[in-house]
């Protein structure tokens, strides 16, 4: 197994990525919008993925956050709020929000499970701070570090009633980014004290399945690499000091932040400690080029993936997607106000 998770060209497999797909063996794939018509679509190319490789746990994952990152849209899927919604209603009701919060996810999860995906990445940690890019902005679940880790707590055990595992994004912090890392690298010159802040939701969530790397440049940590590539913020700041053991994969290659080849990118994130590199676009080229120069999977990587999918379960006795979205709304009714 390659340690990497690639993209599709379209809504079903062609016939060249169906042979290579079957030879490459990669760890997972990633859904967007191109590859997504309706229910039955997306739910025989899930099915036909793990066909192909005769794995029931394959890891299928996508971008839903609600707001404006949301791959699955209406009038076919319901729309779902941002995170700072969330937030706002936590400034009246701590409860009301963890509860909201916790019944939408699990909505998010009923939609994805009934289409055979299984992972979303999806809960935000990263602490918003004032002046920073609004590329995180009302995607985040606040400014506060112990109200970010409720929310975010209570997000991924919603989507785990729902039979999905979320994804901790984007470690160690992404709040204080002065720019998009779609568009350039951000380069954080906090000391260490500040980046206490960034690091505590991380931390206090730190039993989380999956995580994601930031491409983002920390100075006090690492003046010469962005974290996906640093292997001394990888092993030193995110596997001791936050102690995360779960499964690490890097954001997406083809984001501008990063220079290089992307089947050079995709080795040099493992190199640095990823357990798995993230290929978004599905351009057959870079794929073919990604399984040449990435080595096999190793053997942590792949047990910290096992792991990961085993916790997909899903509770036994679901309740309605309605039921779910009215629960949240009458909690949210109060921020409507």
């Amino acid at each position: 197994m390659k340690p990497v998770i690639f993209g599709l060209s379209g809504a079903t497999l062609t016939s060249d990525e169906r042979a290579f797909f079957h030879d490459a063996q990669p760890a997972g794939y990633i859904l967007f919008k191109r590859n997504i018509a309706d229910r039955a679509q997306l739910r025989a190319l899930t099915d036909d993925l793990r066909s192909l490789h005769g794995r029931e746990d394959l890891l299928i994952m996508i971008d839903q956050e609600g707001g404006r990152v949301a791959r699955m849209q209406a009038p076919v899927w319901p729309s779902f709020p941002p995170g700072a919604v969330f937030d706002r209603l936590y400034d009246l009701s701590p409860s009301s929000a963890i509860a909201a919060a916790r019944a939408n996810a699990h909505a998010i999860a009923l939609t994805l499970a009934e289409v055979g995906i299984t992972v979303d990445a999806l809960p935000l940690l990263d602490v918003r701070q004032d002046g920073a890019s609004d590329i995180m902005g009302d995607r985040t679940l606040g400014a506060e570090p112990m109200r970010v880790a409720a929310l975010g707590r209570a997000t991924l055990e919603g989507l785990a009633d729902g039979g999905v595992v979320g994804i901790v994004k984007h470690m160690p912090g992404h709040g204080r980014a002065l720019v998009d890392s779609h568009l350039d690298l951000p380069v954080v010159d906090a000391d260490l004290n500040a980046l206490e802040t960034d690091l505590a939701p991380f931390r206090t969530l730190n039993q989380a399945p999956i995580g994601m790397t930031a491409h983002v440049v920390y100075t006090a940590w690492d003046a010469q690499h962005p974290a996906s590539l640093s292997p001394t913020i990888i092993e030193e700041i995110i596997r001791q000091r936050i102690g995360f053991d779960g499964l690490l994969m890097s954001d997406d290659l083809d984001m501008k932040a990063l220079n290089g080849s992307i089947p050079e990118l995709a080795a040099a994130v493992v190199a640095a400690g990823c357990d798995l590199a993230l290929n978004c676009w599905g351009r057959m080229d870079d794929m073919v080029g990604i399984a040449t120069l990435l080595p096999e999977i190793t053997d942590a990587g792949r047990a910290r993936l096992d792991r990961a999918m085993a916790s997909v379960t899903g509770r036994a006795d679901q309740p309605p997607l309605d039921t779910l979205l009215a629960t949240r709304d009458s909690l949210l009714d109060l921020v409507a106000a």
